[in-house]
């Protein structure tokens, strides 16, 4: 299967964190994301780039957390569990909304979910079960374990970036692009914490254009 032809490996990768970038998998979002509703559509959601497992597989050789030979291997053996991959692909949707939700709480200095952050261990729990210690060149290591064949191998590397990112990340960087229909979530790591936008050249501009035709609108009317 040709992944390469999937949408979703074009998406632009500007999170700075690969939990980010997941959340940042689709066109954009709109609505109160600390209103869950019955699940991720409460959140309008705009054009999803994950439709399926193999979307998934794409967007992982996107983000180099597979090389070419090894999502092949998963394709083979999605096409072999077809059940199977679309429970991790459903686990993948739940997961990337409840990153979502917990991230959006902390910006606005809300306490997050706690079915959110349910979910959230439930995947660590699964993920961090795949790792042994091993030895290193110097000290012990840490590695996963039975990962060739693993159809969720991608959900553990996120989750374990979520958890990474708001146990010991500086929070006050994190921030949720306020264009149109954007919301995309980004780290901002500009020395002066001035960045505003996911991408100058993308809402940044569109936002310029705006304010400029509003003012010749208002120049207009006087």
């Amino acid at each position: 299967m040709n992944l390469n032809r999937r949408p979703v490996r074009q998406v632009k990768l500007i999170g700075g964190r690969l939990c980010l970038d997941f959340v940042n998998s689709v066109g954009g979002r709109g609505g109160d994301p600390s209103r869950r509703g019955n699940g991720p559509a409460s959140l309008t959601v705009r054009d999803d780039r994950l439709g399926d497992y193999f979307d998934l597989l794409a967007w992982s050789r996107r983000t180099g957390l597979l090389t070419e030979p090894e999502a092949q291997t998963l394709v083979r053996e999605a096409g072999r569990n077809h059940k199977e991959a679309a429970a991790v692909f459903n686990r993948a949707i739940a997961l990337r909304e409840a990153i979502y939700r917990i991230c959006t709480a902390a910006i606005g200095a809300r306490q997050p979910p706690a079915s959110d952050l349910d979910l959230l261990n439930q995947e660590l729990s699964i993920a961090h079960g795949r790792l042994r210690l091993a030895a290193g060149k110097e000290n012990l290591v840490w590695q996963w374990t039975d990962i060739k064949k693993a159809l969720d191998r991608m959900l553990w590397l996120i989750a374990d970036s979520a958890a990474e990112m708001l146990t010991t990340g500086d929070l006050s960087r994190l921030k949720q692009c306020p264009g149109d229909d954007c919301g995309w979530l980004f780290e901002d790591t500009s020395k002066n914490r001035r960045r505003q936008w996911c991408d100058m050249q993308a809402c940044g501009n569109l936002a310029k254009v705006r304010r400029f035709r509003s003012r010749l609108r208002s120049a207009s009317n006087h």
